[in-house]
């Protein structure tokens, strides 16, 4: 039985389906529904080794924003909300789930060819390979 949902987002049309898919599947189960945003640092370390993320505090807060508002509209009346610095997306994403007993993840996923998602690869795909529990991806 699904208690506790995890939505990875990112403030792309295939992040807002998968709050979407994951605010409908946590109204049906009456799960908790977390929204996880993961802050990525934009390209390698800048002079002195300071790493910049991809989202000031007031992007992260407009991302999570964004995403609650739309679980909100699927029937989730209080999502919670996380955010967390990391290199690697589909890591974070799976430790979290694993460190805050987690029993489904949703994740959305982009139009990425055969080429690119070779080369870039897929944190949804990454996710399905290295989490614990169910994962859907939404499309």
């Amino acid at each position: 039985m699904t208690k506790k949902v995890l939505c990875a987002v990112d403030d792309t049309e295939h992040s807002n389906i998968a709050v979407a898919v994951a605010g409908e599947l946590a109204k049906a189960t009456g799960a908790e529904l977390t929204l996880l945003a993961v802050n990525v640092p934009m390209g390698g370390a800048g002079r002195g080794g300071i790493m910049v993320f991809a989202w000031e505090d007031a992007d992260l807060k407009r991302v999570l924003d964004g995403a609650t508002a739309i679980a909100k509209e699927a029937g989730v009346s209080a999502p919670k909300m996380a955010s967390v610095k990391s290199r690697d997306a589909a890591r974070s994403i799976v430790v979290y789930a694993e460190d805050n007993g987690i029993d489904h993840i949703v994740v959305g996923t982009g139009s990425k060819g055969g080429l690119s998602r070779l080369i870039l690869g897929s944190v949804s795909n990454d996710v399905i390979a290295r989490a614990h529990c169910s994962v859907t991806v939404a499309r």
